[in-house]
């Protein structure tokens, strides 16, 4: 059994399921903004109380036994035997957010976290020693066995 390849294996198998969760997020999160930003509309028509017809994101068809009384609007809706019934839902429609509906407090808010976490991943030429220069102190006594101080 080879020990060596096995962190190597257990490494690839976390990187696979780590990008395979981020796009599972990423595809639900643009269905979930596709939803919510799309307005619905469900259109039904009945025939003496019976379902004939439905249409979703348009018109449904008569059943052709709509009266035409041009003449007297008020009473087709009386004396007809159809009925429509729709069911809007509005989607979102203000999605744009403009840096100036923002106050100067929030602005400044924006923009000093951004910078600081932009600052985050730049990288350094070189790894800085801050007591580089500096010896280490001279050991004149055994400090541990003079105060008895010992790991067990």
């Amino acid at each position: 059994m080879d020990l060596g390849n096995r962190p190597n294996a257990n490494n690839c198998i976390f990187t696979i399921v780590k990008e395979l969760a981020h796009k599972i997020a990423s595809i639900s999160m643009v269905l979930l903004l596709l939803a919510s930003t799309t307005s619905w509309k469900v259109e039904k028509h009945f025939c003496m109380g019976h379902l004939i017809d439905i249409a979703f994101f348009s018109s449904a068809q008569d059943c052709g036994m709509a009266m035409n009384m041009d003449s007297n609007r008020s009473n087709e809706s009386e004396n007809s035997c159809c009925s429509n019934e729709i069911i809007v839902i509005d989607g979102q429609d203000d999605l744009k957010l403009a840096i100036n509906d923002l106050d100067l407090e929030q602005q400044l808010f924006l923009v000093t976290f951004t910078s600081s976490y932009i600052d985050l991943f730049i990288g350094l030429k070189e790894q800085v020693v801050p007591n580089e220069q500096y010896p280490p102190p001279l050991l004149v006594k055994d400090i541990y066995v003079l105060d008895q101080v010992f790991l067990i």
